[in-house]
């Protein structure tokens, strides 16, 4: 929500990850689809300075931070995998949160134990400007 549902905002997952990691929480996975490492076409804007903004992804990536979920081409369309069961699950089985104003309605009805962990774990947010 950072480039106002404008822009992908490598700015605003910066920001987010700061937030949490300056309140002491370091065990902290941001999921990227992998395709936003490519050169951005026209219609898909990454806000910046695409290299800029790219160090961004690569540097958190480097610290372990954000994982690229894996996509590929088939027949020269972009096949994505669904990021949202990579969030669920690993905040699952490591008893952590989900930060997200997605609120998973589909995943809830897809495992009992998700349900109630999606209603209690669910931690929405905000950005004015570049306050998270």
């Amino acid at each position: 929500s950072h480039g106002n549902k404008e822009v992908f905002s490598c700015r605003g997952i910066l920001l987010a990850v700061q937030w949490f990691w300056d309140r002491g929480h370091k065990d902290i996975t941001v999921f990227v689809p992998s395709w936003r490492k490519e050169q951005p076409r026209p219609d898909v804007l990454i806000t910046g300075v695409f290299a800029l903004d790219q160090y961004i992804l690569r540097d958190l990536e480097k610290k372990k931070i954000l994982v690229f979920t894996p996509s590929r081409r088939v027949g020269g369309k972009r096949v994505v995998c669904y990021d949202d069961r990579f969030i669920v699950k690993l905040a699952h089985e490591s008893d952590g949160i989900v930060v997200s104003n997605d609120t998973y309605r589909d995943l809830q009805n897809e495992r009992p134990e998700w349900k109630k962990f999606i209603e209690e774990r669910l931690l929405m947010y905000s950005f004015v400007n570049d306050k998270y």
